[in-house]
């Protein structure tokens, strides 16, 4: 910290920033009370408000946009949700004369690096992160980078972000399937980074088993496998649960993508979908409609345009509407989802 104390009248934004130890932007927004600061990091900035008397300058407040950039930051691209969230961000942005500037870390390394650089490098006004796992340390970073913080995907803190209730997802992928009948039913799950964990799998993991308490149907811990993100992982998450000594005769998927590789893992053992085996997703992707997969869709391109939307207007020194705003997800019933063969025959039957 410098000993210089500013003379009365020549105290600026820069001075009050230097005093508490964090960027400008950082005390910009915790001057207009915007989210995105922590109670702690707010508090120094007022101390230092108040310890230099400085008076905001209409001029100085006015500011926004020095680069025109906004960073996206992803775990990855090579799926359906990141390819969608990016391609509607980006679109969204340019509308506003906005550029993107892309950052794929998907290991532990990337992560740090970029949460060490960035601040350096002041490229960008604006940071949106997308599902992106975060730890501690990562996190205190964000209230020095100096740029506005908007999270699309997921919540984390008071950052403005634009998600969906992943735990309400599970239990009604759950619901879906209990209603049907289904007693046996499985979830699988991906590892999508390393060195962190992914919020929306715990959340969907968590609706999962609450949905399997709500409705009295046990817990096997053998019936939740986790494979390797890839093309492959719900085959290979489906070959683990067929290989059970009493397989599932459903299977919640973590994503639409998993959810197609499963039900192609079961025809090659044999098995009819959904007569055999019944399989819900999550997204509301295009290749699942193609194979007829039931999907609780997650409506992604809306997520985008949301997340797009609040970094415009915090650019542009407004205050979102809902800063932190969740939207709703639904339920498309499709031809992998039906009733197992003991419950369908039963009703034939009783018919």
């Amino acid at each position: 910290m410098s000993d210089i104390v500013p003379q009365p009248g020549q105290v600026n934004m820069a001075d009050v920033a230097r005093r508490a130890g964090v960027s400008i932007a950082t005390v910009s927004r915790a001057l207009r009370d915007l989210p995105g600061v922590s109670p702690l990091t707010r508090s120094r900035v007022l101390s230092a408000v108040a310890e230099l008397d400085y008076v905001v300058s209409p001029a100085a407040a006015s500011l926004r946009g020095a680069t025109r950039s906004v960073a996206v930051v992803l775990p990855r691209l090579d799926s359906w949700f990141s390819a969608t969230m990016l391609g509607t961000i980006e679109s969204t942005l340019r509308q506003a004369d906005l550029d993107v500037i892309v950052y794929q870390v998907g290991t532990q390394e990337q992560r740090a690096a970029f949460f060490r650089d960035l601040p350096a490098r002041r490229k960008v006004d604006a940071v949106v992160l997308v599902t992106l796992p975060i730890r501690p340390e990562e996190e205190e970073r964000l209230d020095v980078m100096g740029v506005e913080v908007v999270v699309a995907g997921s919540r984390l803190r008071d950052f403005p972000s634009v998600s969906v209730d992943d735990v309400a997802i599970g239990m009604e992928a759950v619901a879906h399937l209990a209603g049907l009948g289904h007693t046996r039913i499985a979830m699988i799950r991906t590892s999508d980074t390393d060195g962190a964990k992914w919020a929306s799998d715990l959340h969907r993991r968590t609706g999962y088993l609450q949905g399997l308490e709500h409705h009295g149907l046990p817990h096997d811990p053998e019936l939740v496998v986790t494979a390797p993100y890839g093309v492959d992982a719900g085959a290979v998450g489906m070959e683990r649960l067929l290989a059970l000594a009493d397989p599932p005769t459903a299977v919640f998927c973590y994503s639409d993508d998993i959810a197609v590789a499963a039900s192609v893992a079961a025809r090659r053992h044999g098995l009819a979908v959904p007569e055999d085996v019944s399989l819900v997703g999550v997204d509301g992707n295009g290749l699942g409609a193609l194979f007829d997969i039931t999907t609780i869709d997650q409506h992604v391109p809306d997520q985008a345009r949301a997340a797009g939307a609040m970094v415009i207007d915090a650019l542009s020194g407004r205050s979102p509407a809902d800063p932190w705003l969740t939207l709703p997800t639904h339920l498309t019933v499709r031809g992998s989802t039906a009733a197992p063969r003991t419950v369908a025959g039963t009703a034939r039957r009783r018919q």
